[in-house]
């Protein structure tokens, strides 16, 4: 899978087994960082014509045959099948549109393994808002957790202490802060030292947490679209203060958007690259009630990786892996396509 803050294209073998209840070892697992060409296309492809989407599509799964195919030569065993997320570069499900490039049959076929992907394509087509997907998941392997936070490109919350399973992103986080970083030459902000080192600009905290995103109902979640029509002029509006200031005070607005929806009590789950930002996450430490939980490097880096190919099984066996609870969709379902090579 690839994820919205550009890191790389993450793979992970994946052994899964069910006694009673499900249970998971991740045998190996590593991340491709995209060359320079991929991350400008990638970047910019939200604006590309139907036709170049297309191009894009077919160019991108080839890369991604090519990038499994030398994983897999590496392995001891082969998988039984890839599940793939493949890369979003459309969701906008109020307009019924979500788009994963990478997702084609040709990825079957020219890696020549089954594969199962496209999974939020079936939600929206039902309503719902096709993310988060990642609770289908979270529900059947960390029920000993209250709640379950993912900090990638956005920071979203998975709540597992009530009769019914609710999940929504929360507020954008590396997809915003790595881009502030950029033209220093930093791919993202070490340990969040540069944040570290600002002052608060409150007129701009005070407006971050005014968005109307962070007053409404789940079901809800955000792509780059919104980040470009919600942030950015915001940011703009404050491109005279310092870069440390901006990223100070933006790390207090993630930090406040975290706390707020954080369950009271219980352990809480973190994972995805966020959680090597010390300072971010030291202020949501002061702010939350609840016993936050770093867990290995390992599942950290590759939970939601470890996830999609679990929602891969679900859909293999014929069972739900997608919430209606968490979506919004008209009722549980097995989402995905399988293809053949």
């Amino acid at each position: 899978m690839s994820g919205t803050s550009l890191d790389g294209v993450d793979l992970a073998m994946i052994h899964f087994k069910y006694n009673g209840e499900w249970d998971f070892s991740i045998l190996n697992a590593t991340t491709i960082p995209y060359p320079e060409e991929w991350l400008e296309r990638l970047k910019d492809c939200v604006d590309l014509s139907k036709k170049d989407l297309a191009t894009l599509d077919h160019e991108y799964t080839l890369y991604l045959a090519k990038i499994i195919d030398h994983f897999l030569a590496e392995q001891t065993q082969l998988p039984e099948f890839i599940s793939s997320h493949g890369h979003t570069i459309l969701h906008q499900p109020e307009n019924g549109v979500t788009y994963q490039i990478g997702n084609l049959a040709l990825l079957a076929k020219t890696t020549g393994h089954k594969v199962i992907c496209d999974f939020r394509v079936a939600d929206v087509a039902l309503g719902g808002q096709g993310a988060p997907l990642v609770p289908g998941g979270e529900v059947h392997l960390f029920s000993e957790y209250n709640a379950c936070v993912n900090l990638g490109g956005f920071a979203n919350i998975t709540l597992l202490n009530s009769d019914q399973v609710v999940a929504f992103d929360i507020c954008p986080f590396n997809i915003v802060m790595n881009a502030l970083v950029q033209p220093l030459g930093l791919a993202f902000d070490n340990n969040g030292d540069l944040a570290k080192s600002g002052q608060l600009i409150f007129k701009l905290l005070d407006k971050l947490n005014r968005l109307e995103f962070y007053q409404s109902t789940f079901p809800k979640s955000l792509g780059i679209e919104w980040v470009k029509a919600q942030i950015n002029p915001l940011l703009i509006e404050f491109k005279d203060s310092s870069l440390a200031d901006i990223l100070y005070t933006f790390c207090h607005h993630i930090a406040d958007q975290i706390a707020r929806q954080l369950p009271s009590e219980g352990l809480v789950l973190f994972s995805g690259g966020g959680c090597y930002n010390t300072f971010l996450i030291s202020l949501i430490k002061a702010k939350a009630k609840a016993e936050i939980v770093l867990p290995s490097k390992e599942l950290i880096e590759y939970k939601e990786a470890m996830i999609f190919g679990f929602l891969g099984v679900l859909k293999e066996l014929n069972l739900n892996n997608c919430l209606a609870s968490v979506t919004g969709a008209e009722f549980d379902h097995a989402s995905g396509e399988i293809f053949s090579p």
